[in-house]
This record gives structure tokens, sequence and C-alpha cells, in this order.
């Protein structure tokens, strides 16, 4: 009786054909990382409901698949005066020590095993660096398309962000993520963001995938001494989707805020979950994500701020909120403070409820009809989240894409025009 092939037999399978058709001379550090996480995936494999951090999702669908390999998308290399954007193969074939301190650094064991398969098949991506003391103006816009796949041959795509702050830069970066409607496929992506001292990076992300899509998504932080991270994340689209959010304060003075919003109807899944960590000393975090989930859809926060021995003079704060639309919507929430310091302030706190009736008798006894009425209430709910994202393009899009998603939107901005 012969062997029944796992999915770690497959992926080793499609990883040897993919080492073997490196070309010659290939560097010894790359072939020896992308070796290194192949063997931890094989070890690891897909991660179960078993496991805590993923007790709330299971991701069966994407162990059953075969998926086959999407060749990474062709971009462009842009230089400006103090900014480089471009494709990571390019860097790689070019440059390679620059890359060679940083990529894969931010991402160990304790990060889900979806980032060792995306080590393992790292080839393309993007490449940003931002030159020390360099205030880029404009946002940096980073986009990956899905366009093949299918129910019956699915497509798997691994893309790799790398982006570096040098010392004192300054810079806004949108990364967005979609795809062909109705296309089967799984992103499975890793960003890793390094800033230097004095620093500044507002990151931006936007999962806006084919409903029959898969998205599982890493974002790892590193912050130097006196360096500001604020991301923006949003979760709008695919049957299933993951997002992991790992901080870690390198330098002292440093502040983190992280910002999110979750959508979710018919049977979709999103699950979002986040770690803040309080390395060093005199540091501060704000944490507000949200989430609208109706239909049958359910939707996770797990978030984690962890405190280390000696990080005195800490701020932290964690809120989560959620809307339920529908009586069979489902929300998990999880949030976590592990404090091993004495001299902190932390808190952390999480809602998850109906439209408020109050509110809307409030706005039903001012005349506003009832579906007019939630459509506010749910707009404002939203709008703590969307309001807050200082791109003035991306904040009109995603306004746009609430007013087709939630219900009584469109029909209320309708009777706003006849009126």
């Amino acid at each position: 009786m012969s062997a029944v092939a796992t999915p770690s037999d497959l992926y080793r399978a499609e990883f040897e054909a993919f080492a073997a058709g490196r070309p010659p001379g290939e560097l010894e550090w790359l072939q020896r990382m992308r070796r290194e996480a192949i063997e931890r995936f094989e070890e690891r494999g897909f991660p179960t409901t078993s496991e805590e951090d993923w007790r709330f999702t299971n991701v069966a669908p994407i162990a059953r698949a075969a998926f086959r390999r999407e060749a990474p998308a062709a971009g462009e290399r842009r230089a400006l005066k103090g900014v480089e954007v471009g494709r990571l193969a390019e860097v790689l074939a070019r440059s390679p020590e620059r890359l060679e301190p940083h990529l894969g650094r931010l991402v160990d064991r304790s990060a889900p095993s979806f980032a060792d398969l995306n080590a393992g098949f790292v080839e393309d991506g993007t490449f940003v660096s931002i030159a020390p003391g360099t205030v880029v103006e404009e946002p940096i816009e980073i986009s990956y398309v899905s366009t093949g796949g299918t129910a019956e041959a699915p497509a798997v795509s691994h893309p790799r962000t790398l982006i570096l702050a040098g010392r004192g830069s300054q810079a806004r970066i949108v990364e967005t993520y979609r795809g062909a409607g109705g296309a089967s496929y799984l992103t499975n992506a890793v960003t890793e963001v390094v800033l230097e001292d004095g620093a500044v990076v507002d990151h931006h992300k936007v999962q806006d995938e084919s409903t029959s899509a898969y998205h599982v998504g890493l974002l790892a932080v590193s912050q130097g001494r006196a360096s500001r991270f604020t991301s923006h994340s949003f979760s709008l689209g695919a049957a299933l989707a993951r997002t992991d959010i790992r901080q870690a304060f390198a330098g002292e003075g440093g502040e983190c805020v992280l910002n999110g919003l979750f959508l979710a109807g018919g049977e979709q899944l999103t699950d979002t979950h986040t770690v803040i960590d309080h390395a060093r000393a005199h540091c501060t975090s704000r944490e507000l994500y949200k989430g609208i989930v109706d239909g049958k859809a359910r939707g996770v926060f797990v978030g984690r701020i962890l405190v280390r021995a000696g990080a005195q003079k800490t701020d932290a704060h964690q809120t989560n909120k959620n809307l339920l639309l529908s009586r069979d919507a489902l929300v998990d929430s999880v949030p976590q403070l592990e404090i091993l310091a004495s001299d902190v302030k932390c808190k952390h706190g999480s809602t998850t409820g109906q439209i408020d009736p109050a509110a809307l008798f409030y706005l039903r006894s001012r005349g506003i009809p009832e579906a007019a009425a939630r459509s506010l209430l749910v707009s404002a709910f939203a709008g703590e989240v969307v309001g807050r994202v200082a791109v003035p393009a991306l904040r009109a899009g995603l306004e746009r894409h609430l007013r087709e998603r939630l219900p009584g939107l469109a029909e209320r901005d309708m009777q706003e025009a006849v009126l």
C-alpha cells in the first residue's frame, strides 16, 4: 500500500523543483535561508485548531488544496532623491549585500509556519529603501495583484516586501492586495519593516482579495530609538483571511500605533492577531481595531501586549470594538496583557454587540428612516478608523468601498442625492 502524500511532501517536491531551477551561482546565504525555512515548514506543517493561536481559524481548506506557484508579477525600479523602490529580485542580483543583514531577520519560529513557506520560496517582491534624513512627501504605493487560479487549479504566490527606513527619515507607504473577481488562489505574504532611530513610517495595508481566495499575511516591524510606526490595516476581501502583526521596540522612546478595520459578510472568516513587544523602556503604544460582521461570517481579534522586565514607563492602551449586523454573525475577541515590569500604565478593552437601539431610536425620532439611521450608525462606527488615514485618495477609496459593501449606505447616498 502506497503512502498518501502530505501537504508538506507536496511542498517539498515543489521546493526541490524550484531550487533546481535557480540560476547558477545564486547566493549561498539566500539558498541556506530558503532551505532552512522549508525544513522548518516540514517540521511544523500547517497550523491546526489544536494550537492556541489558531483555535478560531481552520486552515484545512488551504492545506488540502494543490496550489500551483504563480510567477511573480513584473515591476519597475524607481529611484527618487533619497528613495529607492524596486523589485526584490533585481536588488538580489545587483547588490545582495544590502539585503543580507535584513531579509528574514525579523521572522523567527514564533511566527506562523506560513512565514516559513514564504521564505522557502522567496524569489521576488518589493524593496523600499529610504535614505537617512529623507522626507518623502508623496505616498509610496506597492500593489500585488493575483490574476490566475481556478477552483480546479488554484494558484499561490509568496510576495515578500522589505522596507528600510533610515535614521530620521519619514514616509507613508500603501500596500494593497487584490485579485481578479472569482479567482481561486492563495496569497501568502510577508512584509518586514525596519525603522532606524528617529524614523517615522505610516504603513497602510488594504487586503481586498477575491471572495474565492485565501490571504495570509505577516507584518513584522522593528523600531529603533525614538521612532514612530503607525499601521492602518483593512481586511475587506477573501473567503479566509489571516493577518499577523508583530512589532518590537528595539530602542527606548518609541511610539507604535495600530489601527485596523475588518469587514466580513456571507460566510467569510477574517482573523487578526497582533503582538506589541515593549522590550525597551519609555515606549508608548496605542491600538484600535474594529470589526463589522454580517450574514454568517466570523471575525477574530487576538491582541497581545507584552511588557518585558526592565521596560519601565511603558504606556500601552488597546481597544477592540465589534459590530454584529445579523444574528448569525460571530466575533471572538481576546485582548491580552502580559506585564513583567512594575512602573507601567497598561489597559485594554473589548466590546461586541449589535447596533445601539437607543441611538437608533434617537435618529428615527428625528424623522430619519430606519435603513438610513442604521447606515449612519454603521458608517460612524467604521469612520473612526477610516478617518485616521492621512492619504486622501486611499481614504476616499475606502469610504467608497464601505458604501458599496455595508447595508443601507448606498441607499442613504441615493436619498441624499434626491434631497
